[in-house]
């Protein structure tokens, strides 16, 4: 179990406890925030599930695959610390982890 912490583009922030093994992606759309939408059920296969990791967790996570980066290419407002958020999966390790959500993901 891990507390991720997910703000808004508003600057509204929700933490949630996430099971280990479950990604950043399903978590927020178990727990309905709003920013991710994850239309292709985290298959990296739409980039709908972009955000941004904070900058203390960039080096803690492991690096997006070519597949990843493929699809990063396709969000609006690409930053350098931009991951999809179906990529990210939660460890113990991770607890405190936390995840900015952009604008809009269309």
């Amino acid at each position: 179990m891990a507390v991720v912490t997910y703000i808004k583009h508003d600057g509204s922030s929700y933490e949630i406890e996430v099971a280990a093994g479950t990604s950043v992606m399903q978590a927020a759309v178990d727990n309905m925030i709003d920013g991710i939408v994850g239309e292709c059920g985290g298959s990296c296969s739409c980039a709908t599930c972009h955000c941004y990791v904070d900058a203390a967790w960039v080096d803690k996570l492991p690096k997006a695959d070519a597949m990843e980066k493929d699809m990063l290419e396709c969000v609006l407002e690409p930053k350098p610390n931009s991951r999809l958020s179906c990529q990210i999966v939660v460890t113990e390790a991770l607890n405190g982890l936390v995840i900015q959500l952009p604008e809009s993901q269309f």
